[in-house]
């Protein structure tokens, strides 16, 4: 390519770089305008709604089905995802609650579903995500719910047994972990390595494979891990990309975890319930009497009316000994006609029913 090519290509840039500024500007002056009218057409006493989860998810999707390249679809809708972040600050910043601290992958999912120009705010456990959110102190909650390879988070679903919470959306996040080190580590002698049970679980066949006579010690969170082996010599800390470059720590191995398509599912929790988008899920918690076939009883309404289920979970039940609650997620609205009359014939056979919520399918 010659010199004068070269030249005409970045003028051509330059110029389509003005018309994205111009296009991204327009955008958010429309947003600033929305916002006006939302706030004219309030009656006395009601509060603003700014962030609709089932119109973002539209819009992400539209945009995947419009792309057609170079970039990836998902790399597309991220894009959009921060333009629609920044743009819907304008109208009111949402404050978003994550199991913190900084730097862990339930940022890191926060981050990925409302964009990096929310307010977050780091909490110490996933019971204090719901109590915030409960108090009205944030707009939202992000907490992880389950794992492709250690299966559900109990204290996620031990807190939906505790709190009147809405789920209001779900985000999927690849997990690839990284054995860290700091700066002043002599990589030769560790003798311990942090990271959270999970964490640790998800690594299991690598770490007994590289380091069988290290120590392995569990923390609250793989960020509370690298901030721990930041000022030691003897130590490692298994994390991911966000709490390396939070603590600047060096990698000693990348992406350890024992499979490769490790993934871990967070929920958006909020007040708000989330109008049908046409490619929903609903989560539930049934609780049934303790006796034979109750399970089959429950399954049967879901398999006569071909609906699918994603996801069944058993807990204890906080009522008595030995009774149990089914957490169920499955496809669909619970405002669907067919969803209503299988929820209801489920109703009249358990001791309880609730539903936590109806949500668009995860985009990204």
């Amino acid at each position: 390519m010659s010199e004068h090519e070269l030249q005409a290509l970045r003028v051509r840039i330059d110029s389509l770089d003005e018309k994205i500024i111009e296009l991204i500007s327009d955008r958010a002056r429309c947003a600033e305008e929305v916002a006006r009218v939302k706030m004219a057409a309030l009656k006395e006493g009601e509060v603003p709604v700014f962030y609709r989860p089932e119109r973002e998810a539209q819009v992400l999707k539209r945009v995947m089905e419009r792309n057609k390249g170079p970039l990836s679809n998902e790399e597309m809708a991220r894009l959009f995802r921060e333009v629609m972040s920044s743009c819907l600050a304008l109208e009111n910043p949402l404050r978003v609650a994550y199991l913190g601290p900084e730097g862990t992958f339930t940022q890191a999912a926060a981050m990925k579903h409302f964009g990096h120009a929310v307010i977050s705010a780091p909490m110490a456990a996933i019971d204090e995500v719901f109590r915030e959110v409960v108090a009205g102190s944030v707009n939202f909650g992000v907490v992880p719910v389950e794992n492709s390879t250690e299966g559900a988070v109990n204290h996620t679903l031990d807190s939906f047994l505790e709190h009147d919470m809405v789920i209001c959306g779900e985000v999927e996040l690849r997990i690839h972990h990284h054995l860290l080190i700091g700066e002043s580590t002599k990589s030769a002698n560790i003798s311990r390595i942090y990271s959270h049970a999970q964490s640790l679980a998800q690594c299991r066949k690598w770490l007994d494979a590289h380091y069988p006579n290290v120590e392995r010690i569990a923390v609250a969170s793989n960020a509370e891990a690298a901030k721990r082996v930041k000022s030691e010599w003897n130590s490692a800390a298994i994390a991911g990309d966000m709490a390396a470059s939070l603590y600047d720590l060096q990698r000693l191995a990348e992406k350890i975890e024992d499979r490769p398509d490790n993934s871990t599912r967070f929920l958006i929790i909020g007040n708000q319930e989330v109008p049908p988008t046409g490619d929903d899920k609903t989560s539930i918690i049934v609780s049934m009497s303790n006796k034979p076939g109750a399970l089959h009883e429950l399954l049967v309404p879901f398999h006569e009316n071909n609906i699918d289920l994603t996801r069944i979970e058993t807990r204890p039940s906080r009522s008595g000994k030995w009774t149990y609650v089914f957490f169920i997620d499955f496809v669909g609205h619970h405002r669907d006609p067919l969803i209503k009359g299988v929820l209801e014939r489920i109703r009249q056979e358990a001791v309880a029913l609730k539903v936590l919520g109806s949500y668009p399918k995860a985009v990204l």
